[in-house]
Protein backbone atom coordinates (compact mmCIF):
# COMPACT_ATOMS: atom_id res chain seq x y z
CA UNK A 1 0.00 0.00 0.00
CA UNK A 2 1.15 3.25 -0.45
CA UNK A 3 -0.15 7.26 -2.51
CA UNK A 4 0.96 6.84 -6.00
CA UNK A 5 -0.15 10.48 -7.34
CA UNK A 6 0.25 10.79 -11.39
CA UNK A 7 -0.46 13.80 -13.60
CA UNK A 8 -1.49 13.18 -17.34
CA UNK A 9 -1.81 15.28 -20.21
CA UNK A 10 -4.27 15.37 -22.26
CA UNK A 11 -3.25 12.46 -24.45
CA UNK A 12 -3.39 10.44 -21.09
CA UNK A 13 0.63 10.60 -21.10
CA UNK A 14 2.02 10.27 -17.81
CA UNK A 15 3.72 13.68 -16.80
CA UNK A 16 3.95 13.83 -13.44
CA UNK A 17 4.46 10.81 -10.41
CA UNK A 18 5.41 10.94 -7.02
CA UNK A 19 5.47 7.64 -3.99
CA UNK A 20 4.49 7.79 -0.79
CA UNK A 21 4.92 4.84 1.76
CA UNK A 22 1.49 4.33 3.26
CA UNK A 23 3.34 5.56 6.65
CA UNK A 24 4.43 8.40 4.80
CA UNK A 25 2.32 11.50 5.91
CA UNK A 26 4.54 13.64 3.93
CA UNK A 27 1.72 13.11 1.20
CA UNK A 28 -0.94 15.09 2.99
CA UNK A 29 0.84 17.94 2.37
CA UNK A 30 0.53 17.63 -1.29
CA UNK A 31 -2.91 16.12 -0.95
CA UNK A 32 -3.71 19.36 0.92
CA UNK A 33 -1.48 21.78 -1.43
CA UNK A 34 -3.75 20.69 -4.58
CA UNK A 35 -6.97 20.76 -2.64
CA UNK A 36 -7.32 17.00 -2.78
CA UNK A 37 -7.63 15.88 0.48
CA UNK A 38 -11.53 13.82 -0.23
CA UNK A 39 -9.00 11.56 -2.31
CA UNK A 40 -6.64 10.65 0.33
CA UNK A 41 -8.15 7.24 2.20
CA UNK A 42 -5.47 6.54 4.75
CA UNK A 43 -3.09 4.24 3.14
CA UNK A 44 -3.46 5.44 -0.18
CA UNK A 45 -5.37 7.60 -2.58
CA UNK A 46 -8.68 6.78 -3.08
CA UNK A 47 -8.66 5.67 -6.43
CA UNK A 48 -10.03 9.17 -7.90
CA UNK A 49 -9.20 11.73 -10.04
CA UNK A 50 -9.85 15.05 -10.91
CA UNK A 51 -8.98 17.85 -13.07
CA UNK A 52 -7.10 20.93 -12.10
CA UNK A 53 -6.92 23.91 -14.21
CA UNK A 54 -3.65 26.14 -14.50
CA UNK A 55 -4.83 28.58 -11.74
CA UNK A 56 -5.55 25.73 -9.35
CA UNK A 57 -1.76 24.31 -10.36
CA UNK A 58 -0.23 27.84 -10.16
CA UNK A 59 -1.93 28.38 -6.48
CA UNK A 60 -0.90 24.99 -5.15
CA UNK A 61 3.27 25.71 -6.25
CA UNK A 62 2.49 29.32 -4.32
CA UNK A 63 1.21 27.60 -1.42
CA UNK A 64 4.17 25.25 -1.68
CA UNK A 65 6.65 27.86 -2.14
CA UNK A 66 5.21 29.62 1.36
CA UNK A 67 4.93 26.13 2.75
CA UNK A 68 8.77 25.29 2.63
CA UNK A 69 10.00 28.61 2.60
CA UNK A 70 11.14 28.26 6.14
CA UNK A 71 12.57 24.72 5.95
CA UNK A 72 15.79 23.36 7.22
CA UNK A 73 19.22 22.51 5.32
CA UNK A 74 18.89 19.17 3.59
CA UNK A 75 21.16 17.54 5.91
CA UNK A 76 19.31 18.23 8.79
CA UNK A 77 15.27 16.62 7.36
CA UNK A 78 16.79 14.35 5.15
CA UNK A 79 13.12 12.93 4.38
CA UNK A 80 11.11 16.43 4.51
CA UNK A 81 13.73 16.75 1.84
CA UNK A 82 13.04 14.18 -0.20
CA UNK A 83 9.46 14.64 -0.05
CA UNK A 84 10.22 18.18 -0.72
CA UNK A 85 12.02 17.80 -3.78
CA UNK A 86 9.16 15.37 -5.59
CA UNK A 87 5.80 17.55 -4.37
CA UNK A 88 7.95 20.31 -6.55
CA UNK A 89 8.91 18.72 -9.35
CA UNK A 90 5.14 17.29 -9.17
CA UNK A 91 3.79 20.52 -9.43
CA UNK A 92 6.37 21.96 -12.08
CA UNK A 93 5.55 19.00 -14.19
CA UNK A 94 1.92 19.77 -13.81
CA UNK A 95 2.09 23.34 -14.29
CA UNK A 96 3.73 23.14 -16.81
CA UNK A 97 0.83 20.53 -18.93
CA UNK A 98 -1.92 22.67 -17.61
CA UNK A 99 -0.30 25.83 -19.12
CA UNK A 100 -0.02 23.47 -23.05
CA UNK A 101 -2.98 22.00 -22.92
CA UNK A 102 -5.25 24.07 -20.59
CA UNK A 103 -5.46 21.60 -17.76
CA UNK A 104 -3.74 18.82 -16.57
CA UNK A 105 -5.33 14.93 -14.71
CA UNK A 106 -4.39 13.85 -11.69
CA UNK A 107 -4.88 10.58 -10.28
CA UNK A 108 -4.76 9.13 -6.87
CA UNK A 109 -3.88 6.19 -6.00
Amino acid sequence: MGHDILGFNKAGEEIAYARFSMGNYNATILYRLLNAEKYYAGVSGSGGSTTLSVQHVQKALNDYNDFFADTKPLSEREILYWDKKQIGEFLINCLETAQNDGSVEVYFG
